[in-house]
């Protein structure tokens, strides 16, 4: 069952990294998004899905059983899921931005820096 999980984690990582060389910024962002997916369920994967007990650990006791799921990748992934989600959030703000300035989403269109020049013009040097 592991193989099938590897392939569809590894298709969704294709398709990612196929947006994410994309000319469109959008395109780009759902890249990263998807890209981001994917190592989530990698490290999810590598806490070994099955039908284990819940790490929670009974009064009494200091140690979780040895039966309990392993709780450190479920908050890794937790917490990769709220990086995630903030990069996101905040590479969309930037493209609405892009979007509103220069009234495209195009990176071949995006060249108002090229056009200005460089900033060490031969001209201006004494």
């Amino acid at each position: 069952m592991n193989l099938v999980y590897c392939a569809g984690i590894a298709a969704i990582m294709g398709c990612g990294i196929f947006m994410l060389l994309s000319r469109h910024i959008m395109r780009i962002i759902f890249g990263v998004m998807l890209i981001s997916a994917s190592v989530n369920m990698t490290i999810f994967l590598a806490g070994r899905i099955g039908p284990f007990a819940p790490p929670l650990v009974r009064s009494g006791e200091t140690v979780l059983d040895a039966a309990a799921a392993n709780p450190l990748p479920q908050a890794l992934v937790l917490t990769a899921i709220v990086i995630g989600f903030s990069l996101v959030a905040f590479a969309a703000a930037l493209a609405l931005q892009t979007f509103r300035s220069s009234g495209t989403l195009d990176t071949r269109e995006l060249d108002q820096a090229e056009r200005l020049g460089s900033p060490e013009n031969k001209e201006a040097r004494p």
